[in-house]
């Protein structure tokens, strides 16, 4: 008979897996932090596309805590505000990202603006995962950043995803003006 963890369904790495990151929420709290750089409590309820509850974003930072994918420090600035950072976990986390959202590009109906930063990534490659994953433990981790980082291209990952996000919604808006009867 299989072995069993302890208050688990079974030791299944990808049911273990699900039974922390499988709920409808967090990772999607966990892509708002990694790709939209999104730190703080407000920014998480009031910035994420899919409109999260205030208690549902709050039970998920805590799971999240819990399980040690995200931590939480006072902001210096403000008293009263909390940073949240990505562990090594969370950060380990990108090419599963980057192939649900290839996973996803190829079989659901995503809209351009929203899907064209997993298509950056899915184009660029392991070599782009590793350098985004190296800009995100300088970021949420304060590790120094090794060799260039940005081989060649003069942008950080982060810029990158969010130039060519912002091209696609300019992109959006000039075919949508276009279309508009004068």
């Amino acid at each position: 008979m299989a072995h069993q963890a302890a208050g688990h369904r079974s030791g299944c790495p990808i049911n273990l897996s699900l039974e922390v990151l499988g709920d409808s929420w967090s990772l999607i709290v966990i892509r708002d932090i990694m790709f939209g750089n999104r730190r703080y409590y407000r920014q998480l309820l009031g910035e994420s596309e899919e409109g999260i509850a205030s208690n549902i974003l709050s039970d998920r930072l805590k799971r999240l805590r819990h399980h040690e994918l995200i931590t939480r420090t006072p902001d210096p600035t403000h008293k009263q505000r909390q940073i949240y950072s990505l562990t090594e976990q969370a950060i380990q986390l990108v090419p599963v990202l980057v192939q649900l959202g290839a996973w996803g590009r190829k079989f659901l109906p995503v809209s351009p603006e929203l899907s064209v930063r997993a298509k950056v990534l899915e184009d660029g490659g392991p070599q782009l995962w590793q350098d985004f994953m190296d800009e995100l433990r300088v970021i949420h981790l304060g590790a120094e950043l090794q060799g260039s980082g940005l081989h060649g291209s003069g942008a950080s990952v982060l810029t990158r995803l969010e130039r060519a996000y912002q091209a696609e919604v300019a992109q959006s808006a000039g075919s949508a003006g276009a279309d508009s009867p004068g």
